[in-house]
């Protein structure tokens, strides 16, 4: 049999209201309702949840949902949310409970230890990832938060805000702002597309080739791609006017590629927009911030390091967020987690705790405590 009863169809589906500080994003549309609520599932929507996304109890109540308080969406089998939850949502984990949003527990060791304490089934968007190694859930956070990364790391490069009084894309006669990207991954890749755009001069790294080469043939403007290398790092992280921090290693803490003494080595006002954050960071000197109070100066360098970049724009972020996940909750909530993973073998690689056991080695790696195969704690 099962942990829990995780190969029984789960008969409600929750929607709690974020509370991490400066997020505005909520896990449901009401497209989404509806659609859930066709194949005969119930969801409960907490009042309030969609109003930073721009989304009212009405439309919430129009599609289908029940609006209820924080314990009744929590009570739900399956809880869907976008970010981990916070220490005073912890009392709300069970056993019973399948927990599906972003929980990056690298980053955040007391959310894994809380999901242990509790048996809770936790399975992580970040985590979900294709055959072809690809990380389908993560994938649009990622390319709203490379494309907010050369955006924020423009305004933050004006006088006005703190930065050198650099104009990314410079003027005819003046050469442009430098933008070192570390990672050409979704959020590196988008990052350097929209830096080089706005017709900045823009280095891109990765430790990949092949990743590089499939790039090459969409490469724009003042872009090229470099294979990194702690060398190659220790040269260019100086002379950047903008560096972004944009590496991933998928459930576990993001490399440190950049330390403090080079981090001192970069001249006063320029700027540190950190992507990894939420995975640790990859800049040594990287503190995590809030979009309301998201920049720390360092060395003289501005460190912008929000664990919830998409947060920033959340109607965009729903939406996108939502077209990704709805099929997996769906999969999850109508056939039970067992059958799902058989129908969609990715979700296997979601599964990050179950019954008190972790189940996902990039996350034990990170958390320092034993693994189990998923398949043995379904059993």
């Amino acid at each position: 049999m099962a942990a829990s009863g995780l190969a029984a169809p789960i008969a409600s589906i929750g929607v709690p209201s974020e509370i991490k500080r400066d997020e505005q994003r909520v896990a449901l549309t009401p497209d989404g309702v509806r659609e859930l609520i066709s194949h005969g599932l119930e969801v409960r929507i907490q009042h309030g949840a969609g109003t930073g996304a721009g989304i009212s109890d009405e439309a919430f109540a129009a599609a289908g949902a029940r609006l209820v308080g924080r314990e009744e969406a929590w009570a739900a089998h399956l809880v869907v949310k976008v970010k981990e939850p916070q220490p005073e949502e912890f009392p709300f984990l069970r056993s019973d409970l399948v927990l599906f949003t972003y929980l990056h527990l690298a980053a955040y060791p007391d959310v894994g230890q809380a999901l242990l304490e509790a048996g809770t089934t936790g399975v992580a968007y970040e985590t979900v990832q294709l055959e072809n190694g690809s990380l389908p859930l993560l994938a649009p956070m990622s390319e709203i938060a490379g494309r907010l990364a050369a955006q924020v790391g423009a305004h933050l490069l004006e006088k006005p805000h703190g930065g050198r009084g650099v104009l990314i894309g410079g003027c005819t006669g003046v050469k442009p702002a430098r933008v070192v990207v570390l990672g050409a991954g979704t959020v590196g890749w988008h990052a350097a597309r929209l830096a080089a755009a706005m017709d900045a001069d823009v280095l891109l790294l990765d430790h990949s080739p092949q990743r590089l080469r499939v790039l090459e043939s969409d490469r724009r403007g003042r872009l090229v791609s470099l294979v990194s290398s702690r060398g190659l790092v220790e040269r260019l992280v100086p002379t950047a006017d903008l560096l972004i921090g944009a590496v991933l290693t998928p459930g576990g803490r993001a490399p440190s590629l950049v330390d403090e003494p080079l981090v001192r080595q970069m001249r006063p006002g320029s700027v540190i927009v950190d992507v990894a954050i939420d995975q640790g960071g990859c800049i040594a000197t990287s503190r995590e911030t809030t979009h309301t109070d998201p920049v720390v100066t360092i060395h003289g360098v501005q460190h912008y390091a929000v664990g919830n970049m998409p947060g920033a724009v959340p109607y965009t972020s729903t939406e996108a967020l939502v077209s990704v996940t709805l099929p997996y909750i769906l999969a999850i909530a109508g056939r039970g987690l067992v059958e799902a993973i058989t129908e969609r073998p990715e979700l296997m690689s979601g599964l990050n705790t179950i019954n008190g056991d972790v189940c996902h080695p990039g996350v034990a790696k990170a958390l320092g405590v034993p693994t189990r195969h998923p398949m043995a704690c379904l059993r």
